[in-house]
């Protein structure tokens, strides 16, 4: 497949590129060229017109490009993830591209972590608590972000159901957990809420392959103490993690 990731340069983009670069044709959408060696087209996703060329001849779209931090400001959050969210589906519905992987985020539903027994685990304080004896929380939750970031992520799911339902896009959501440079958790609420480079190559590469319609999956490794549910993707595209956070315990 050719594939166009957005936000190409950043900590995601190159990692799971190098991870999936034998079996797709990557270019890149950045304001920055970055250090992999593909097509990259340089532009500024706030204007739909300079990013039209980088969708045409391009079979999916891997959405990566925003601000990730969950205290981004309100103002940042507006342009760098909501626009450029819309402009992003907008572009490929006007260029033909048939599907949309979608970097959404945990933070989506965040304020789930304030009850328990979430509150609880991600604190590391398992006491009257057995891993498989408490409900993951799953795709049919309500919405609940816990920050701007997060309502930009939720924001990006009912665009793209828009988009799925009223012009046919298939539509991936990816409710990613905790993914970062060291490639390991290294902190007390990453040990439940860790994604490897590895889960995720391999939950983007079967949404691009096997997911249909639009979908929302969580993305986050086989951890021993997660609190979101793997199974409706284990189920639906056959996600099977290689990672557990508990081994870096």
């Amino acid at each position: 497949m050719k594939i166009l990731v957005t936000g190409s340069s950043g900590l995601i983009g190159p990692n799971i590129i190098k991870l999936l670069n034998d079996r797709h044709q990557f270019s890149g959408l950045d304001k920055d060229r970055g250090s992999l060696d593909i097509n990259t087209t340089l532009a500024d996703a706030a204007n739909i017109n300079e990013i039209l060329p980088a969708f045409r001849d391009t079979d999916a779209v891997v959405h990566l490009a925003a601000n990730s931090s969950v205290n981004t400001p309100w103002e940042d959050v507006l342009n760098n993830n909501i626009s450029l969210t819309r402009n992003v589906f907008e572009a490929a519905k006007c260029t033909g591209v048939k599907k949309v992987v979608f970097a959404s985020s945990n933070h989506a539903v965040g304020n789930f972590e304030f009850d328990e027994p979430y509150c609880r685990i991600i604190k590391g304080n398992y006491d009257g608590i057995k891993p498989g004896t408490y409900r993951l929380i799953d795709h049919k939750v309500p919405i609940r972000p816990d920050s701007n970031y997060g309502v930009s992520k939720a924001f990006g799911e009912a665009m793209g159901r828009y988009y799925n339902e009223h012009f046919g896009l298939e539509i991936t959501c990816l409710r990613i957990g905790t993914v970062n440079a060291q490639n390991k958790p290294t902190n007390t609420r990453a040990f439940s809420t860790w994604l490897s480079y590895q889960d995720l190559a391999q939950l983007i590469e079967l949404s691009l392959v096997r997911s249909r319609g639009f979908k929302i999956f969580y993305g986050v490794s086989d951890n021993t103490w997660k609190i979101w549910d793997i199974e409706y993707a284990r189920e639906v595209i056959g996600y099977n993690p290689i990672s557990n956070a508990e081994n870096y315990r």
